[in-house]
């Protein structure tokens, strides 16, 4: 029997996408990520909710992860309720109703020479 793994809460306080990108598009556009592995054996319903510097939280943004499957998401598709603005901090707090896994890339083309990072989101 496999152990549930993940957890409900996740945090992630460092977003920023860059305003500039190279190369092509939509491959090569700067942005933040979200991937999300759902290793249970139930649909997990997530809900993300943007903070900022300068102004009230933004959210609820609703995502679906079914059943034993990953889900890469864009920051720069996430439009409804809001689009995020480029070139400004932010972080997310995601919710989930069944644990999950949560892991954060940045890409930065801003630059000819490219830049990745990743790193799991704090789990609350």
């Amino acid at each position: 029997m496999l152990k549930t793994i993940g957890a409900k809460v996740w945090a992630i306080p460092g977003g920023h996408m860059p305003l500039l990108s190279s190369g092509a598009e939509p491959r090569d556009t700067s942005r933040d990520e979200l991937c999300v592995l759902n290793a249970g054996h139930l649909d997990a319903h997530l809900q993300l909710t943007i903070y900022y510097e300068d102004h009230e939280p933004v959210g609820p943004y609703p995502l679906k992860v079914a059943a034993q499957r990953v889900r890469h998401v864009r920051f720069n598709d996430l439009i409804d309720p809001q689009a995020l603005p480029l070139d400004t901090p932010y972080a997310v707090l995601v919710v989930a109703d069944h644990p999950v896994v949560v892991q954060f890339t940045r890409r930065d083309t801003s630059q000819a020479a490219n830049a990745i990072a990743t790193t799991l989101a704090y789990p609350g």
